[in-house]
């Protein structure tokens, strides 16, 4: 009977250890120690770590590369996690790499990821710390879709009660509704593109026109790119003026003229005074012109009657004849 409860004492006591042993196994195979292989250790540093917590998984470009070891505070802005990588991944993590905080998944653990850089840097050493990046994090994520959520929903009440304005609306109804429309709106389309291709001629022959001026073709164009017809514009502008200010020279000595003759006509000065104003000068005038008058009435009496004379009548017919010949007249008198 002693034999028996030793035995049954050894075997509890065996099941009691080995049941301890399966529970530690199980929570270090759970927790990633990487008890059975060869790791190093080096330090990140992060404002948030966002739950993190040791035993968390360690990703290398998306493998798993070790655990996380510890998450220390080091003041209230530094929070430093120790990270447990396996050796073999070591030559493959630089000191410049991207370390930051994500979840495993939507909903699920937080893990830590390492993505390496692409400029060049020396391998990282045990103990080294290098400078964790913000990543992405779901309650951020979450926060934010709440507010999409809430602004989607206020979208949503705005449209609905457009919608119901809509409804309610007779005016919008009745244009709707209206079967004149379509064909009102197709002309008022089609004079607008007949518009359209009017401005488009006029606007082409507006640049044909404009592309003449500037290669100093036509009228427009010789008077706006010939310097020589604006050099002559400019002489005739220049004599234009000078004429101008000849006959603003010569209307002032006429002025002067006519004063001087007004004055001397009215001051009893001159021959023109004396023709104009001396009454007995002027009936001297009339009298010799008369006179001559009467000479003149004389002398082609008498004229007419030599003409007439036996003695000067061949003279005459000779002269007469001759003058028919060399008007090219002839014929007989």
């Amino acid at each position: 009977m002693a034999n028996k409860k030793v035995d049954t004492t050894k075997l509890g006591v065996f099941m009691i250890a080995g049941v301890g042993f399966l529970v530690m196994l199980l929570y270090v195979i759970g927790k990633n120690q990487n008890l059975f292989g060869k790791t190093f250790a080096f330090r990140a540093q992060f404002e948030n770590v966002h739950g993190l917590m040791p035993g968390n998984n360690v990703r290398f470009a998306g493998i798993d590369a070790g655990s996380v070891k510890t998450v220390e505070v080091l003041d209230d802005t530094i929070i430093e996690v120790t990270l447990l990588v396996k050796t073999k991944m070591k030559k493959f993590i630089h000191r410049n790499a991207k370390i930051s905080i994500a979840t495993d998944g939507l909903i699920g653990n937080m893990v830590v990821n390492i993505e390496p850089s692409k400029l060049p840097a020396p391998e990282v050493e045990e103990g080294d710390v290098l400078q964790g990046v913000k990543g992405l994090n779901t309650d951020e994520m979450l926060k934010v879709l709440n507010q999409t959520n809430n602004d989607i929903a206020s979208i949503a009440t705005e449209i609905k009660h457009t919608v119901m304005r809509i409804n309610k609306s007779k005016a919008l109804w009745e244009v709707l509704e209206d079967e004149s429309l379509p064909a009102n709106v197709r002309q008022s389309l089609q004079r607008l593109k007949a518009a359209t291709v009017s401005i488009n001629h006029i606007l082409a022959d507006v640049s044909v026109v404009v592309n003449d001026v500037r290669d100093g073709k036509g009228t427009i164009g010789k008077l706006v790119r010939d310097s020589s017809i604006a050099l002559a514009a400019t002489e005739a502008v220049d004599k234009i003026k000078n004429i101008g200010v000849a006959a603003d020279s010569l209307s002032s000595r006429i002025n002067g003229f006519v004063a001087g003759i007004t004055s001397d006509v009215n001051e009893g000065k001159g021959t023109i005074h004396t023709l104009l104003k001396d009454e007995t000068m002027a009936q001297q005038l009339r009298n010799g012109v008369g006179d001559i008058e009467h000479d003149a009435r004389a002398l082609k009496e008498v004229m007419e009657a030599l003409k007439q004379s036996f003695l000067f009548r061949g003279y005459f017919r000779r002269q007469e004849k001759q003058k028919r010949e060399r008007s090219g007249k002839g014929g007989k008198y």
